[in-house]
């Protein structure tokens, strides 16, 4: 089955460097059980991931027994759709892929919201 961006075409990989997305397939698939909806691809900044270890979610500090090494600004990242609304009513959302980012972002964001901070 075939997944499909906020664009409405055939949904792009968003990372294997780190590799990234819910089922760690470098994609923002989703399903019922990804109960964070990592489905919004970002590029990461040094904003963010500090807004995001001040929120719990520390992003930046590897965790080898999970095989993360950590992320860097300018990595791409399957970012919770929730937490990346949360960045943007604070003033530091992330900007995104949106030829990587899951249709299932529109149920919480809008397209208009995405297409603001879109890097393509």
């Amino acid at each position: 089955m075939t997944a499909f961006n906020v664009l409405g075409t055939p949904l792009r990989a968003c990372s294997f460097d780190p590799v990234t997305g819910f089922f760690r397939d470098g994609c923002c698939n989703t399903n019922a059980q990804d109960q964070g909806t990592h489905v919004v691809c970002t590029q990461m900044t040094a904003e963010f991931l500090a807004f995001s270890r001040s929120r719990g979610n520390d992003l930046m500090t590897p965790r080898p027994e999970s095989r993360f090494a950590g992320l860097k600004p300018g990595d791409r990242w399957c970012l919770c759709a929730m937490r990346w609304l949360e960045a943007l009513e604070a003033g530091f959302a992330p900007p995104l892929h949106m030829e990587a980012t899951h249709a299932k972002a529109l149920e919480m964001i809008t397209l208009q919201q995405l297409q603001d901070h879109a890097l393509s």
